[in-house]
């Protein structure tokens, strides 16, 4: 059991985290959270993914720790281990249907769809249900954090905590903190970020933030030259990767977040911006429209028959997953 740190706020100590949504990300941000020793609860309302949940966690865990694996190992040490941590990070984590669940929780990471209705209902429960000194992270992508602190009787404790995909493997997270959002929420975010390795990176609070504000008219442009026939999926990709040294080009890292959520959040920002570069293209409107989103559906720009599955439509009032 972890012990209180003195820049941990009292009654903390033994009080676990809370996360949100059981879909990609939040799973993801679980994973995170139980590899550092805190104790977890994750609530989603969908049986199917509550059900799920264990699974991809112990999955993801080993994964994590196969690519962490250190020169030295073997092969078959290296799968003993990430067996073996499997089992005891995902014994660190509780799954739940109800908010009400998080009401001892210190910490609260919302991971829903990009919808400001979904986050809305989500944020106005648990500030009934859960402590005053609680503070509330939002895993949104575009969202700006004033507007969800207003569905909150607690501003000053409402923070964006924008983790990327996949979040375990990720060494920094975007903190978005609003002219509301108080010195000691982000010093206690920063704190507990830099406990799971994390850097946090803070920018002030604005549609899309940093991070999102840019790529989100990458993909979009990425996905209109494609539609036009200006080069194929695969040219666009490494032109990207190629010319310029990404790791991954822009259609597989839209297919990567998945296309609907690509979608939402073009939505938010074309909403708070009022700007028009933000409307979807015509070819990304057709692949949501098909369920064609991405890794997660087995097929989005490219092919993935090996992740065929149904895509993640389930979380509080039936949004789905965000991508962070």
């Amino acid at each position: 059991m972890r012990e209180r740190k003195d820049s941990e706020p009292a009654g903390t100590t033994g009080a676990p985290v809370g996360v949100v949504g059981a879909g990609t990300m939040g799973v993801g941000v679980a994973q995170c959270f139980a590899e550092a020793g805190y104790s977890v609860v994750v609530v989603d309302p969908d049986p199917a993914a509550l059900r799920s949940g264990p699974a991809r966690l112990r999955a993801g865990v080993r994964m994590a720790r196969l690519l962490r694996r250190r020169p030295s190992s073997s092969s078959a040490e290296v799968r003993a281990e990430a067996r073996a941590g499997a089992g005891a990070e995902a014994g660190r984590v509780v799954w739940s249907e109800q908010l009400s669940d998080l009401a001892s929780a210190f910490f609260v990471v919302e991971c829903a769809r990009e919808k400001v209705p979904v986050k809305e209902e989500i944020l106005r429960q648990l500030d009934h249900a859960c402590g005053p000194d609680t503070v509330f992270a939002s895993c949104t992508s575009c969202i700006p954090i004033t507007r969800l602190g207003s569905f909150t009787g607690r501003p000053d404790r409402v923070i964006g905590t924008h983790f990327m995909n996949p979040a375990p493997l990720k060494d920094a997270v975007e903190v978005v903190r609003a002219p509301l959002t108080s010195e000691r929420t982000v010093r206690r975010t920063v704190d507990l970020l830099a406990e799971l390795g994390k850097r946090a990176l803070v920018v002030r609070d604005a549609p899309g933030f940093v991070t999102n504000r840019v790529l989100m008219l990458t993909l979009n442009e990425a996905a209109t030259v494609l539609g036009e026939g200006t080069a194929d999926a695969e040219t666009v990709d490494r032109i990207f990767q190629d010319c310029f040294g990404h790791p991954m080009g822009p259609l597989r890292t839209a297919d990567l977040i998945g296309l609907d959520t690509v979608v939402d959040s073009l939505d938010v920002l074309r909403e708070f911006t009022g700007d028009e570069r933000f409307r979807p293209c015509a070819l990304l409107a057709r692949h949501v429209a098909e369920g064609s989103v991405g890794r997660k559906s087995g097929r989005g720009f490219y092919q993935y028959p090996e992740q065929r599955q149904r895509p993640e439509h389930h979380l509080v009032s039936r949004g789905g997953a965000s991508h962070g």
